[in-house]
């Protein structure tokens, strides 16, 4: 283990300690003797000068042509690339996923960045047609100016990744607010953009908590654009202290996501889909699946082996090789989950498999918690409703479709959902009847790629998705022009 340093913010282009001098702590969740380093409590004296800096540079980045800006991106994937074991390892150690998924999340980085930097040559507008003679008509995207960015500890380099390469491509200046349990991720990922040549103030790093540095994002007149990723209960509040101001607000929030198996599904299959969807980043993605409603005719089956392979994970360390599930990332996500594990209990549910945290040996360094199924779970139970954020699965019984799409749809989330069927019939039925923004049809809820849109309805987000060209859309606005060379007035629907 390397000795803890201490961190700095990116302000300005430079590398400072917070104005109160004060840090907090990033521990390694797996074991938690084990000090990453001390970052930067931040306040609102750090938010102003980083938005400021932002501000500032917003001027000269926003004329920056949006090929030379795709440039930039270019060679910090690249270099991303060239980094990735290494960030890759520090992520697991801050985080606590398994190496695998670890350099997973490198990746998609690495991939957004990649996929942004064409989208400096991809910028379109539109040519229309007038209704008015000698006249000439064009869309245009508009940059917005400075952009407030918080960020997960889930995917701490790739959801920031997601917010922003495409603000910067738009011409965008950013300030990113990193979750306290993993900023080195972010740390990293913002000292390979300094790197890259990102000009001074241009993307701004400020670390610390919520009530210091994320509400001085929140209601800061010069930020014009606020992107929050995190749970329903704090997006909401992002939202009412956005709307203040009218700044543009993206919110990507809570799910409980469900796969739907059928009487003539491949079994192995999703029994593999439900293992690696509910227990792969140990839960903790807003993706994970945590409810498997499946059909009376393969139920007790699909349990049995569900429950066997769920058995036989390896939960440890994430840096070991052999290891499949990792810690959860502190000790109140692992209190969170007892308790809803004990809420399942007392609802009536049956305790197939886990339920308790591990112990003995490392466990006893880490927070640690056993991967948990419960079967015969009521749709109306508050372990088949509520995001536990865990490794915690609640398996239901359906009659049919219908009734599989009706439990999938009674919740108040709409991110993802999946079926597993050999019916082409039943699987483009589900397809268009799930209130889900993403849809899986034989793979699990998760496993999204960047060049589709993400994002959900009903209370997982407000209507605007995370990455693909549809992020663009929310990094910019759309201006029209209209230019008359006719050389006379002319009214539009007047002298039509």
């Amino acid at each position: 283990m390397t000795p803890p340093r201490t961190y700095s913010n990116f302000i300005n282009g430079e590398w400072v300690a917070a104005a109160s001098g004060r840090t907090f702590e990033n521990v390694n969740p797996a074991n938690r003797n084990d000090l990453i380093g001390y970052f930067p409590k931040s306040g609102p004296e750090d938010v102003d000068a980083a938005i400021s800096a932002a501000k500032r540079a917003y001027k000269s980045w926003k004329n920056t042509p949006p090929p030379k800006r795709g440039e930039i991106l270019y060679r910090a994937a690249t270099m991303l690339q060239e980094s990735e074991e290494r960030f890759a390892e520090a992520m697991t150690r801050e985080m606590g996923k398994v190496l695998e998924e670890a350099r997973g999340d490198v990746q998609e980085a690495i991939d957004m960045t990649f996929y942004m930097a064409g989208e400096g040559r991809r910028l379109f507008g539109q040519t229309t047609t007038s209704e008015l003679p000698n006249k000439f008509c064009m869309t245009v995207r508009s940059s917005l100016g400075v952009c407030g960015l918080i960020t997960p500890w889930n995917f701490p380099m790739a959801i920031p990744s997601w917010k922003i390469m495409p603000a910067l491509i738009c011409g965008n200046t950013v300030v990113l607010k990193p979750a306290t349990d993993t900023p080195l991720s972010s740390y990293n990922l913002v000292q390979i953009l300094e790197e890259a040549g990102l000009p001074r103030g241009v993307v701004n790093l400020v670390t610390g908590n919520g009530s210091d540095v994320g509400n001085p994002l929140l209601t800061h007149t010069d930020v014009r654009a606020l992107s929050f990723t995190g749970s329903t209960e704090i997006g909401r509040k992002v939202s009412q202290a956005c709307a203040a101001s009218f700044k543009h607000c993206c919110l990507e929030m809570g799910g409980k996501n469900v796969i739907m198996v059928l009487d003539d599904a491949n079994l192995d299959l999703a029994v593999e889909g439900a293992l690696w969807g509910g227990f792969g980043t140990t839960g903790q993605r807003c993706t994970a699946t945590s409810r498997v409603v499946v059909q009376n005719g393969v139920y007790k089956d699909f349990v049995d082996r569900f429950v066997e392979r769920t058995r036989a994970l390896k939960v440890g360390n994430g840096l070991d090789s052999t290891v499949q599930v990792g810690p959860l990332v502190n000790e109140a996500q692992r209190q969170t989950v007892e308790s809803y594990v004990e809420i399942g209990k007392n609802e009536g549910a049956k305790l197939l498999c886990g339920g308790q945290r591990l112990s003995g040996g490392e466990y006893d360094m880490g927070w640690y918690y056993a991967p948990t199924i419960f079967g015969e779970c009521d749709p109306k139970m508050r372990i088949a409703q509520e995001e536990i954020f865990g490794p915690v699965v609640s398996v239901i019984r359906c009659d049919s479709l219908d009734n599989a799409i009706e439990i999938g749809n009674d919740i108040a989330y709409g991110l993802s959902s999946s079926l597993y069927t050999r019916n082409v019939n039943s699987a483009f039925t589900a397809m268009r009847e799930m209130e889900t923004g993403i849809f899986y049809v034989n793979a699990p809820t998760i496993g999204a790629e960047t060049h589709l849109p993400f994002g959900g309805t009903k209370q997982t987000g407000n209507g605007h998705r995370e990455a693909a060209t549809a992020a663009l859309d929310f990094y910019s606005e759309w201006k029209s022009i209209y230019v008359d060379f006719s050389d006379k007035l002319q009214r539009a629907q007047i002298d039509t």
